[in-house]
Parts: C-alpha cells; sequence; structure tokens
C-alpha cells in the first residue's frame, strides 16, 4: 500500500464517504434521544449490553443469511493476524446472540432483556439518514414467545418518538409466518413473480432464485407495480402465525397504539419469524424507516444454541434525528425547547495576577457539581462579559486586583444585572443555595 506520508500538503482532510462529524451544536438531538432510550430501557427492565464492533464473519453469514444484500454487498470484512475473517458489525442482534451463548446466560436465567447504542457498518451509497458508519440503539429480548412481547417492544419504539416530540411517524406491521408456512407462500410468490419477471429491475431478477421476499420492499417503481398485485402471505399462514398476528394487532389497539397492517412489509434479516414492522416518518421521502424491528425465534439456534424466542428492534439514530429536524424545522416553538448545554457560571478575571485565584475559585465550583467555566485565551474583562452573554449563564463572578487584595468578589445576577460584593469563602455557598442545575 503506497501511502504519501509528506508533512508539508495541500490536500484537505476530509471526514471518509459515508461518514459525518457529530459536531457539538448537533450534539444536543442525539443527547435527547440518547438519553430518553436509556430511559425507557431501563424503565421496562432492559440493561446494556456493549459487543465488540467486528465478530468473526461467519456469525454474520449464518444469522443474516448468505443470499441477503447486507452480507452480499454491504459488510466491511477484513482477513485478521490468524487468517480468519472479521467483519465490522452491520448490525447488533447476531452480536447480542453470540454473547448471550458465549456466556451461557440462558442456563442462568433463559429470559433476558438487553439493550445497546452504538455504531454499525454497511457499504451502501451514502443519502440523507443513510450512512456507511451509523448509529442504532435497539433492545433485545430474549427467551419468551409471547406475542405481547413484540407489543412491548413496538410500545417502547412509540414511547421513545413520542417523548422527543416526532410528529407525524406511522407503525407498520405484518407476520410473515415460520418455518413451517413461509416455504409454502415462498414458492407460491416466486411462481406468481417469474411470470412478471422481465417488468422487474436488474436486483430483483436475482432476487428470484435467491431472496424472493426482498421483491416485495424494493422501492422501485416497477417492481412496487408489480408486488401491489402479489398474494398476501396472510392468507398461508399457519393456525399458530394466525393466533399470534392476531394477538399482536388486538393488544397494539388495547393500549392505543394505531397500526397499518402492510401486507407487503418483509425485513432484509433472513432471520426474522412471525411479527415484523417498522416506524416510519414520511418527511425521510422512500427510505422512511427510522425502527425497524420483529421476531426471531430461530435465529439463537440457527448459530449453534437451543431454540429460545426472541424479539427486539433497532432505531437508526440518524434517520430519527433528521426527520426530527424535519418536523423542528416546521415547529419553530419545539426546536427552542433543545438547547446545548452551556455553564451557570462564568469566572471574569481582570489582570494576570487574578487568575490563578480564578482558577482555584473554577475548580472550587466544580466540585461541587457546579457548571462554571472561565477564559483561558487572555481576553479583556468586556470581551470575558460578552462570552459570559453568549453563553447565557445566570451568574458572573468577577475577580480583580481589588477584589483579590479585599479576599472578595463580585457577583453578577444576568437577568436582573443587580452585583453583589461576597467574601470569597462565602462564594461556594451563597451559589449552592441558588440551587442551579448540577453539571451531571
Amino acid at each position: 500500500m503506497n501511502v504519501n506520508t509528506e508533512k508539508k500538503t495541500e490536500y484537505v482532510f476530509k471526514a471518509p464517504r459515508g461518514t459525518e462529524d457529530i459536531l457539538p451544536e448537533k450534539w444536543a438531538l442525539w443527547r435527547k434521544l440518547e438519553e430518553v432510550g436509556r430511559q425507557e430501557f431501563e424503565l421496562c427492565g432492559y440493561y446494556e449490553i456493549r459487543t465488540p464492533i467486528f465478530e468473526d464473519t461467519r456469525l454474520f453469514v449464518r444469522s443474516i443469511g448468505e443470499a441477503t444484500d447486507i452480507v452480499e454487498k454491504e459488510m466491511y470484512t477484513f482477513a485478521d493476524s490468524e487468517d480468519s475473517s472479521i467483519t465490522l458489525r452491520p448490525e447488533s442482534t447476531a452480536p447480542v446472540m453470540r454473547a448471550y451463548l458465549e456466556y451461557e446466560l440462558h442456563k442462568t436465567k433463559k429470559f433476558q432483556k438487553f439493550y445497546y447504542i452504538g455504531p454499525q457498518f454497511r457499504k451502501e451509497r451514502p443519502q440523507a439518514g443513510r450512512l456507511r458508519q451509523f448509529h442504532q440503539m435497539g433492545i433485545e429480548a430474549v427467551g419468551a414467545s409471547d406475542p405481547l412481547l413484540d407489543v412491548e417492544t413496538i410500545s417502547i419504539a412509540a414511547r421513545i418518538f413520542d417523548r422527543i416530540d416526532l410528529k407525524g411517524y406511522k407503525v407498520k406491521i405484518n407476520s410473515i409466518g415460520c418455518e413451517k408456512c413461509r416455504p409454502v407462500f415462498r414458492n407460491i410468490l416466486k411462481e406468481k413473480l417469474s411470470e412478471h419477471e422481465k417488468a422487474l429491475c436488474e436486483l430483483c431478477q436475482s432476487r428470484l432464485n435467491r431472496n424472493v421476499f426482498r421483491i416485495l420492499d424494493c422501492k422501485n417503481e416497477k417492481c412496487k407495480a408489480v408486488s401491489h398485485h402479489m398474494p398476501s402471505i396472510n392468507d398461508y399462514l399457519c393456525v399458530e402465525c394466525q393466533v399470534h398476528a392476531k394477538s399482536v394487532r388486538e393488544a397494539l389497539l388495547e393500549i392505543g397504539i394505531p397500526y397499518i397492517a402492510d401486507a407487503h412489509l418483509v425485513r432484509g434479516l433472513d432471520y426474522y419469524t412471525k411479527t415484523v414492522y417498522e416506524i416510519t416518518h414520511s418527511s425521510l421521502g422512500a427510505r422512511d424507516a427510522i425502527c425497524a424491528g420483529g421476531r426471531y425465534d430461530n435465529l439463537i439456534s440457527d448459530i449453534g444454541g437451543p431454540s429460545i424466542g426472541s424479539v427486539g428492534f433497532a432505531i437508526g439514530m440518524e434517520a430519527t434525528i433528521l426527520a426530527l429536524e424535519n418536523v423542528m424545522s416546521k415547529n419553530k416553538s419545539a426546536s427552542q425547547g433543545i438547547s446545548i448545554p452551556s455553564p451557570s457560571i462564568y469566572i471574569v478575571s481582570i489582570g494576570e495576577e487574578t487568575k490563578k485565584q480564578c482558577f482555584y475559585l473554577l475548580n472550587l465550583l466544580r466540585k461541587s457539581n457546579l457548571s462554571a467555566d472561565f477564559d483561558y485565551e487572555g481576553r479583556s474583562p468586556k470581551a470575558q462579559m460578552r462570552t459570559a452573554n453568549k453563553l447565557g449563564v445566570k451568574y458572573v463572578i468577577v475577580l480583580g486586583p481589588d477584589e483579590l487584595a479585599r479576599g472578595d468578589v463580585k457577583i453578577k445576577t444576568m437577568e436582573t444585572s443587580e452585583e453583589i460584593s461576597l467574601k470569597q469563602n462565602d462564594v461556594l455557598k451563597w451559589l449552592l443555595n441558588k440551587q442551579l442545575p448540577s453539571a451531571s
């Protein structure tokens, strides 16, 4: 590999294609989404799990499916030092299930709930809300086949979107059957689609013999027109899958979650069984999913474990943030409710001789969990006050040579412009009595 390592260069380094930097002014939205997600997950008894960002390639081939678009075209796969293949994770369900098996968690407590937040990697064409390094937050409920558990996962996702004030999302559900009834429908669907093979896009023509269900989910207009006339899997579900699907629909209505029954909804991962669902937002265009999930009762057995029912979802964080920004752009009052965290206190130092004492006060306040900052650039008092104004702090502490000699400070309340003088030893107690927001 030839890499130019010359120090002097006119080349401007940029983030790799398909990635983006999350800058401080955008972090407020991300932080809100993450905090709400963690609160909802933990409220419902889910515990955080963190897995490596790369895994043995065979894990994804066996779980996601060898004939899926992800495995065939979108995975970042490398040979490691031991001449085996590793892959940057394209999703987190399979890694969580691998950890569940590796540590034999099913032997200590069969039913367990996990959640995760982290980056995933897929080598796909970058577009708005869809990146090559992207982030997901999701849950996995492992060890039960109850349809009410499917509904719990949908309700958690819906509450997250409600709490971040994301208006206009839609819940779409379907059943894709199980290993008993799906093969029958697969053969019928393949036969019907073969009659219209020439009308399908090139990719869907190749899917006919590899992954026929994915044709139903194609965004190509010609393929959508063909799919519209195809039979529905709901007409071929076995009794067990019919009962399960009916229970899910009834429970959603009972807890007040409206849904759209979409007979053509499938998932791009082979491990799904019975319930599948998406939560979409129309502001995102054709690729409108902000959350996707479903049941995967065979996944653990597919990777070498016992047969254990499981269900979960993943929220696409970039897509959700984009949808939220679209909503906020139409609703200015909503955007005013989200701000970048800033300190409550700013310390203005006048003269070089006061900086050490200002720095001492700064750290005294921070040790008491008060959010504070001061100037490191040696600017004038007027420039420091402008910074305090821009930050929107509640109080400014001013320490000049005279105050330093007397052992006191001036404190200005920014909202009223009222100023008082206090002994330096009394500053902390005075501010703590104001019950300012903590720095945590």
